[in-house]
């Protein structure tokens, strides 16, 4: 299934029924008085976090959500049935925002969590309701109202604890599949990863935390080059940032300096606070270099890049240094704490600090 992190779709409320006009009319009872009853309300409409849900593709073909309406009400003070509520599953990491006025509505980050888009219409009042001692033939009622109705925007941005950078090729999604049970495509060309993929770490028993790998990023990322804008959200939540940096590129006109400032650079020009974000450097394909010199080009590498964060030598085709990795990561992860989200549902992390 296609990867679809954004939807644009109408909602609509349901309308409240009607309050009745109605009079008592039996034999026997020559003043029975008004009996008009109040209209029921209109249903409402929720969004709920699925767990089972990892896209907003369903979105791609309804677009157009409405609740039922209320009843109106009838004589002998009978009241309208409410319409009732509809329910719509969202993935978990979902934000939702009103397209006229920018509004966040909500930011769905767990499983259950329920968010009202659309309000349903209060029922209208009959006119029994308005029946007093100078008032015995009141034809007063009130009509039900309108259900909300409103176009919403929906951004899907995943949530994991560890996110993963790098130009393309930089071997993201070999180190996935070797940190984890994801196994996203591997292949001999760029942009293999089209979307953000998540593998859960499993460290020990108890033990674990969700890394995202998202599309390779090329210089003007920032401005929608490459799959740029598209998928660099998505590191929005994460904790930390692994940095992949290929060691041993096949074009020997390379500079891996220069390629890593690109990175740095495409993060800081797409939001400042992502820019910020704590991020360490894993030096990959280190096993394409001489077992006896690994240590100190790793050294020299790290000297040239003005590297003074936490980093690590890894062969993610081999898995070599990657168990280590994952271990220092999670006792990182640990020292960090929950992440708490901010009013715009986006991560609020701690001071970046060297692990």
């Amino acid at each position: 299934m296609k990867f679809v992190d954004e939807a644009t779709i109408h909602v609509h409320a349901g309308d409240g029924g009607n309050g009745a006009l109605s009079f008592r009319r039996e034999k026997f009872v020559p003043r029975g008085g008004p009996d008009g009853g109040d209209g029921g309300a209109g249903g409402s409409i929720y969004f709920e976090a699925r767990s089972g849900l990892n896209t907003l593709a369903d979105f791609r073909y309804t677009r157009q959500f409405r609740a039922p309406n209320g009843e109106g009400g009838s004589g002998r003070q009978r009241s309208g049935r409410s319409g009732s509520d509809l329910l719509v599953a969202v993935p978990i990491g979902t934000l939702v925002r009103d397209t006229e006025t920018g509004e966040l509505l909500g930011d769905l980050t767990r499983d259950g969590a329920r968010l009202c888009v659309a309000q349903g219409g209060r029922g209208g009042v009959g006119n029994t309701r308005f029946k007093s001692s100078t008032n015995r033939a009141p034809r007063r009622t009130i009509p039900g109202a309108p259900g909300q109705a409103r176009e919403l925007f929906l951004e899907l941005q995943v949530l994991a604890d560890v996110g993963l950078v790098g130009l393309p090729n930089a071997g993201k999604s070999t180190f996935l599949r070797a940190v984890s049970e994801a196994r996203p495509k591997v292949a001999d060309y760029p942009f293999t990863t089209l979307h953000p993929e998540l593998g859960v770490v499993t460290v020990e028993r108890q033990r674990s935390f969700v890394i995202a790998d998202i599309p390779g990023l090329i210089e003007g990322a920032h401005e929608g080059a490459g799959l740029g804008t598209q998928f660099l959200r998505h590191l929005s939540r994460t904790r930390l940032l692994l940095h992949l940096i290929d060691v041993a590129p096949l074009d020997p006109a390379a500079d891996v300096a220069a390629d890593v400032g690109v990175i740095e650079e495409e993060l800081r020009l797409f939001r400042d606070d992502l820019g910020g974000k704590e991020r360490w450097l894993v030096f990959n394909k280190v096993d394409l270099w001489p077992a006896a010199e690994r240590d100190a080009r790793v050294e020299a590498l790290r000297a040239a890049l003005g590297w003074d964060g936490p980093y690590a030598a890894v062969s993610a085709i081999k898995g070599l240094g990657c168990s280590a990795l994952m271990g220092r990561l999670m006792q990182r992860l640990e020292a960090l704490g929950p992440v708490a989200l901010d009013p715009d549902g986006e991560a609020a992390g701690a001071e970046s600090e060297d692990a």
